[in-house]
């Protein structure tokens, strides 16, 4: 790792279970604890959900000005979608329901759907999101089972492989611009296939040029951050 100033871009591969908050709040209090600074500025550059895994970009200090650049970034993804069932959230915070036969599926046919995914296209975020509507995240008011509209958005796929089909799973390699849930994109290609989807796993490998290969794991960041104050 470099040697830190107060304006730094970290990477972190974002562990299983943690929110991306809970990244910005250890790389926080890891740094006022160690230089004594309390003001310093932390964000990070996109959200990853909780169950997903991977590159979180966190900047600090003036560098949290930059963040807005760095979401605008493209990203690619590699993860598991689940055939023939689906969850209200479209992964596995909530539990799978409306079990369907998937007997009639071919690999010829996942590998058609995936291609027409490719390209510009209308996607409806998840209830269950980050996004505002009247001061209010999306996802408090599908915990409080109060349905909202929310606005499609204009998404970019790049590229869209898939790796492995092994019934009832299939992996896949996504890029794509930002703004894609690929929890959304799991449920548009389940209900495509009329036998409903829901995303599995998922693990974000870049944003632009910034690769998951050089990403820091909270305690490394800890113990390099020690040495260099030593």
């Amino acid at each position: 790792m470099t040697p830190l100033t107060e304006d730094n871009v970290l990477l972190f591969d974002k562990p299983y279970g943690w929110t991306s908050f809970d990244v910005v709040n250890s790389v926080r209090y890891t740094l006022k604890k160690l230089t004594g600074k309390h003001r310093l500025k932390v964000g990070h550059a996109g959200t990853l959900d909780p169950l997903a895994t991977g590159l979180l970009i966190i900047c600090t200090g003036k560098e949290t000005k930059n963040i807005e650049k760095y979401q605008a970034l493209e990203k690619e993804y590699t993860g598991t979608f689940y055939l023939g069932a689906t969850t209200p959230t479209f992964d596995l915070e909530t539990k799978p329901e409306n079990f369907k036969d998937i007997s009639f599926l071919t690999p010829l046919q996942i590998q058609q759907v995936a291609l027409r995914f490719v390209g510009e296209q209308q996607q409806i975020p998840p209830q269950f999101s980050a996004i505002k509507i009247e001061g209010k995240r999306a996802y408090e008011y599908a915990r409080e089972k109060e349905e909202v509209r929310l606005d499609s958005k204009t998404i970019i796929i790049h590229h869209f492989e898939i790796t492995r089909i092994e019934f009832p799973e299939i992996d896949f390699r996504i890029v794509c611009s930002k703004g894609t849930y690929i929890r959304a994109l799991a449920r548009d290609f389940g209900e495509y296939l009329k036998c409903g989807a829901y995303l599995k796993s998922l693990r974000r490998m870049r944003i632009g040029n910034f690769d998951v290969k050089n990403a820091l794991d909270i305690e490394t960041f800890k113990s390099l951050l020690h040495h260099q104050l030593d």
